[in-house]
């Protein structure tokens, strides 16, 4: 480190702070940016590099080891959570599944912020300014075609069950749908992944941090606040323990700090730093999802990376908005979005070490997901110490809603893989744990129930823990706190039906637009 002062300080070099940090360079090269990254640079590590092997780097050292608290709704079981730590975030272990989700979602999220910037129409041009879509014939008015960020379909790979999965689905009327980015995702389509010939593009390097000082293995402390005529402003960050030399360990931001530190360590360094009684941390959600069907397969090469994304069907779901005590179900923002579950057959052992697995390569393994979770959980600090890891409560499965959507998701598996023609032709059993029993879509709600239980976890994606309108206002301002912003997926409001990293890069590109128009005022 050069120097102990500079006009912005990032905290945390992942998917958004790296976008933030090259557009503000971009924007003004005269700035001098530092960003601050608690893992390491691995743009050129070849198990990081190569995007198919994302699944091993679960709980290494590039992963934070996350682990929620006791979930009352799973008989008390501790569910492990995956965020990356490296510079680039989780761009640099994720599966790189591409996905924007659903129109209504970002609509809903301008309306409850009161700001149209945060629509679906709102974001659209950033979508199309991240991207470099995979198909040069695709409608200009949707994708763009020059971004940092390439990607790749999964149309090319030539998997002998591709087409028998496509048509077990479209066999119980779901319909193939070749974009399934376009703000309608309702269908069947196939993974759209940023990378290009299997090798994985990480946001620090697809951006670039040319110029632009950072940090790596360096850990903050707490950003520090201090009262200037009646009000709060952050004005330096402090690194933990004793890490830089003593002359660096505080170092000055002339013009804003920014958090770009993820879901979960945002509000951690927040509360570390004295900012909001941890109350206000408590709208994080977390999608729920099972890897629950494992099935031998009468071939030995499966389906490629296929997504079904489906609405739950409308008389139940309202049943089950009220049972939720939602006074008027049918206007709940769930009621009126559609992609409340997706389904996902994957083509690599996500689940490695499970005992119902045989590493041979006959088994086809599938999730479902509950895309627009109702239940909300918190994060809280363990203690005063920052390397700690924080309290993570995503309080899975606490509304009746969340529950029917993952019954509702289990029902349509086993019709699709067990109860069509070319489903019994796919499968040959269900690979069953000890203690298990065999379900079906014919099975009653406690049968599902008891398998939710056993075999819930997370499919990654939290948001919302320092959300916006709460904790931060619609540009991302730390309330009650001046030259402090978040920026990252903690700050979306709403659920998405989708993957987040492409919402996560548009957002980040918005607010880097948005600190450089207020940086001329």
């Amino acid at each position: 480190m050069t120097t102990a002062s500079y006009d912005y300080i990032i905290i945390g070099g992942g998917t958004a702070g790296s976008v933030i940090a090259a557009r503000l360079k971009e924007g003004a090269p005269s700035l001098s940016i530092l960003i601050i990254e608690a893992g390491p640079d691995v743009s050129s590590r070849a198990d990081v590099l190569d995007g198919t092997q994302w699944a091993c780097l679960l709980r290494g050292k590039l992963d934070w080891g996350d682990l929620t608290v006791p979930q009352s709704h799973l008989d008390g079981r501790v569910r492990p959570n995956f965020s990356g730590k490296a510079l680039g975030g989780s761009s640099a272990t994720n599966a790189g599944g591409w996905t924007r989700g659903e129109k209504e979602n970002y609509d809903l999220w301008a309306q409850l912020v009161n700001d149209t910037r945060w629509s679906y129409d709102g974001l659209l041009p950033y979508f199309r300014k991240v991207e470099t879509y995979w198909d040069p014939k695709g409608y200009p008015g949707v994708h763009g075609f020059d971004g940092a960020i390439k990607m790749e379909p999964a149309f090319d790979r030539q998997y002998p069950l591709r087409e028998k999965v496509k048509d077990a689905w479209a066999a119980v009327g779901v319909p193939y749908k070749q974009d399934m980015n376009d703000g309608n995702p309702i269908g069947l389509g196939e993974l759209i992944e940023n990378r290009v010939n299997g090798v994985r593009h990480i946001a620090s390097s697809a951006y670039g941090l040319n110029n632009i000082e950072v940090l790596t293995e360096t850990l903050v402390k707490r950003v520090l606040v201090t009262d200037k005529d009646g009000r709060k402003v952050a004005t330096a960050v402090e690194l933990a323990g004793n890490q830089g030399d003593a002359s660096h360990r505080v170092i000055t931001a002339r013009r804003e700090i920014i958090v770009s530190a993820g879901t979960y360590r945002s509000p951690q360094v927040l509360m570390l730093s004295g900012l909001g009684p941890q109350k206000d941390y408590k709208n994080m959600e977390s999608k729920p999802y099972l890897i629950y069907l494992t099935l031998d397969s009468i071939s030995r090469t499966i389906a490629a990376s296929t997504n079904a994304t489906q609405s739950a069907p409308k008389e139940g779901l309202l049943k089950a908005l009220s049972a939720d005590k939602n006074a008027t179900p049918e206007r709940h923002a769930v009621a009126l979005q559609q992609g409340h579950i997706e389904i996902y057959i994957m083509y690599l052992a996500l689940n490695e070490g499970d005992p119902l697995i045989v590493p041979d390569g006959t088994h086809i393994t599938t999730s479902t997901m509950c895309m627009l979770p109702t239940s909300r959980g918190s994060i809280r600090l363990k203690d005063a110490n920052p390397e700690s890891l924080p309290l993570i409560d995503p309080n899975y499965l606490a509304t009746e809603t969340d529950w029917y959507v993952l019954r509702e998701g289990l029902r349509k598996v086993y019709e699709v893989l067990r109860e069509t023609e070319v489903g019994r032709e796919l499968i040959v059993s269900e690979a069953i744990e000890q203690g298990g029993r065999q379900v079906s879509s014919e099975s009653t709600d406690e049968e599902l129930n008891d398998l939710i239980r056993r075999r819930l976890g997370t499919m990654f994606h939290p948001a919302g823990s320092v959300s916006m309108g709460k904790v931060v206002d619609s540009e991302l301002r730390v309330k009650g706190v001046d030259r402090l912003r978040v920026v990252d997926a903690s700050v979306i409001p709403v659920p998405i039906a989708g993957h987040i990293q492409n919402c996560v890069y548009a957002l980040a590109e918005q607010a880097a637009d948005m600190i450089l128009a207020s940086s001329e005022t």
